[in-house]
């Protein structure tokens, strides 16, 4: 087997109109369209996709809650990390700056998913 690139993440949200708040207006992720009957969103990022996808029950799985980063997350590259954290602080979203000294921070969305968003 030789595996050639990551093609998505799924990621399950319980209200699919704050998800897509955090995810486009916030991150300013592009949202593409889907074909799908369940309820979800796809967005893209270069050749990879997020699709968050609506459960009924959603059950957070952060055992470090003192260090994000230390959970499992997404990680995002950003252009500029201040830029970031001041769209965070914008829109009320509490974030851990990495505890590494990198010039990283980790976020939660609606749901409690962490992200990483690295420069």
């Amino acid at each position: 087997m030789q595996i050639t690139q990551a093609l998505h993440s799924a990621i399950l949200v319980s209200n699919i109109e704050k998800s897509e708040q955090f995810y486009s207006s916030i991150l300013g992720l592009s949202k593409i369209d889907r074909k799908l009957k369940f309820p979800g969103s796809w967005y893209q990022i270069g050749n990879f996709q997020i699709h968050l996808i609506v459960a009924a029950t959603i059950i957070p799985d952060a055992v470090d809650h003192e260090k994000l980063g230390r959970n499992r997350h997404l990680a995002f590259s950003v252009a500029n990390l201040e830029a970031a954290k001041q769209q965070l602080m914008a829109h009320n979203c509490p974030f851990q700056m990495s505890a590494s000294g990198r010039a990283a921070l980790f976020t939660q969305d609606p749901d409690g998913n962490i992200i990483e968003l690295s420069e």
